[in-house]
């Protein structure tokens, strides 16, 4: 016959081991979220936001797959390069395009006959802008000036 004693032992026991063991909460999955998310974060706490620099944005979507460093890239790949001002961009044009993993830019002169010669520093504070209108996801919008006469508008699509 087992004693009072071992008994009580052996209940302290399994229940310490009940207590010890993690509550089905804790396992659950993690989510991942790349350095490049809290740089991009940081980087828009930091810098000033021209409200007045975009007009007419449009949220197409909400979904947050756009990885921030593929946008980032493809908005200083249009004209296959920004460097201070795209009116390097073969004479000028009044389309293009920036790509960079899923993220893709289009740009087009909104005037009839006009053409695109948008520098570095106005097309990031477009971007700037209209991201704090549509902080994920695909958008579109109209940057103002950046043409040869007039505005040029965005769209950021993720395919």
């Amino acid at each position: 016959m087992l004693s009072t004693a071992f008994l009580l032992q052996l209940v302290l026991a399994l229940a310490a081991v009940c207590l010890a063991a993690p509550p089905y909460y804790h396992m659950q999955p993690r989510v991942i979220v790349p350095q490049s998310y809290y740089e991009v974060l940081k980087l828009r706490a930091s810098t000033a936001v021209n409200p007045s620099a975009v007009t007419g944005t449009t949220c197409i979507d909400r979904r947050a797959n756009i990885v921030f460093h593929d946008q980032n890239v493809a908005e200083l790949a249009i004209c296959g390069g920004i460097a201070g001002s795209i009116t390097k961009c073969g004479g000028q044009p009044s389309t293009t395009t920036g790509r960079s993993g899923t993220a893709l830019f289009t740009l087009n002169a909104v005037s009839p006959g006009a053409t695109i010669n948008i520098s570095k520093g106005r097309w990031e504070g477009c971007i700037r802008a209209a991201r704090a209108v549509c902080p994920t996801g695909s958008m579109s919008g109209t940057c103002v000036g950046g043409a040869s006469s007039g505005d040029v508008a965005f769209t950021l699509k993720n395919p």
